[in-house]
């Protein structure tokens, strides 16, 4: 288990870096220069026609520093979510092998778990920190020591129960990144509406240039946190559902392969 939490760990950490490194090269490769070009422009189009009227960008919407700490924390999201999409679908495929090797109308006895112990333990490690591996193993080492189906039934469920409650928690990250993202978005709303009093003096001069950026600033900061943010939740809420759902099949298989075939003398 403390193996697991560290490897869970140094994974999220080096995703994280690897986030910081690729979205700041766009930043500092393409999006601010380009902004700043545009802006550039804009404001001499400005000083020469009065009645000029700037389209929007997307380079100048997201060029500030808030939102590329948004986008930062989205693909470090991103990559945590596809580590345990991954982990669920390597779930599936154990699912779609016969592991047990089990024959349709064998019947296993309490002296038998042993042997149908052994094609599990000889799975990759990997393979034997699935889910199905752990429940196949607890359940048919209680059903050699207590001789009970119905204890062996007990255990599959509350080891199912345990997995979901786990891969529940692990998605608390996932979920403040979510959280974080909208104040991160809000900090900047604070941040431009500071910059836009600080040029109040120069709007009453007729100067509203650094006023309006200042204001650019604030609502740019936030509307792309939210946008990011509701992407961000579907996802969380489509992984959720795929891993409740491999949970859930885990137990059906065990019904299906191993319970049934149980009986005691």
């Amino acid at each position: 288990m403390k193996g697991r939490f560290a490897s869970s760990l140094l994974t999220q950490l080096i995703a994280l870096l690897i986030s910081i490194l690729v979205v700041h090269l766009v930043y500092a490769s393409v999006i601010r220069p380009t902004a700043n070009e545009i802006l550039a422009d804009r404001a001499e189009r400005l000083q020469n026609d009065e009645n000029f009227t700037p389209e929007r960008s997307l380079f100048v919407t997201l060029r500030d520093y808030e939102q590329e700490t948004c986008f930062i924390l989205m693909f470090w999201a991103f990559a945590i979510m596809g580590t345990k999409a991954m982990s669920a679908m390597a779930e599936r495929r154990l699912l779609d092998r016969d592991v047990l090797q089990v024959g349709e109308g064998v019947s296993v006895l309490p002296e038998d778990a042993r042997r149908y112990m052994r094609p599990i333990q000889s799975l990759p490690a990997k393979a034997q920190n699935l889910l199905l591996s752990r429940t196949v193993l607890t359940a048919l080492q209680r059903f050699e020591s207590t001789q009970a189906v119905q204890n062996v039934s007990e255990v599959v469920r509350s080891v199912c129960e345990a997995e979901a409650d786990r891969l529940d928690s692990e998605l608390a990250m996932i979920r403040y990144i979510a959280w974080a993202i909208p104040s991160i978005g809000f900090i900047g709303t604070v941040r431009g509406i500071g910059e836009a009093l600080g040029h109040a003096y120069e709007a009453v001069q007729g100067d509203i240039a650094g006023v309006t950026e200042s204001l650019g600033v604030a609502f740019n900061s936030t509307f792309v946190a939210l946008v990011i943010s509701i992407v961000i939740m579907f996802f969380v809420y489509q992984l959720q559902r795929y891993q409740e759902e491999t949970v859930i099949a885990v137990e059906v298989w065990c019904d299906e392969n191993l319970l049934r075939h149980l009986q005691v003398r």
